[in-house]
């Protein structure tokens, strides 16, 4: 992964404040886990109403997570007065979020003055071994000067 430079020194609390507002994570039982300039990571531990019928975590929940790393990843590196919109993501199921613990790493690509490509690796962990259950590749668009909401609603 190329060392990104933040526009935004204070970057990290930034992010980490707009993961609070965002309640769809909370609601889920998600946290961030680790933020850098352009990489970050998130992680939901097992909870059976977050699964589908034969008790893997639901594929909705995997992409919400995994939405919400390569969003914050690609927001790490946007200015101080601009916010994140996701503009597409596709996502492919490689293996069922069969364990214990989703773990999402989104990574930048490429950052560009309005559009960014992330990704985003989901990995299910069960018994303490990591499976990839997933992977997202994502176009973002940075919303300059009009930055993120003290408050959502």
């Amino acid at each position: 992964m190329p060392a990104y430079q933040p526009q935004d020194p204070d970057f990290a609390d930034r992010v980490r404040e707009s993961f609070a507002r965002q309640r769809i994570m909370d609601l889920l039982g998600a946290r961030m886990t680790r933020v850098e300039p352009g990489e970050v990571e998130i992680e939901l531990p097992f909870r059976p109403d977050l699964c589908q019928q034969h008790g893997f975590f639901h594929a909705g929940v995997t992409s919400t997570i995994a939405d919400s790393a390569g969003g914050y990843a690609g927001f790490s590196l946007f200015p101080a007065d601009a916010s994140v919109l996701t503009v597409e993501f596709k996502v492919n199921l490689l293996a069922p979020a069969d364990g214990d613990l989703l773990r999402a790493v989104g990574r930048v690509i490429k950052t560009g003055r309005t559009l960014t490509v992330t990704e985003a690796e989901v990995t299910v962990v069960k018994n303490g071994s990591a499976c990839a259950c997933a992977h997202m590749i994502q176009t973002l668009m940075c919303l300059q000067g009009r930055p993120d909401m003290p408050a959502a609603g």
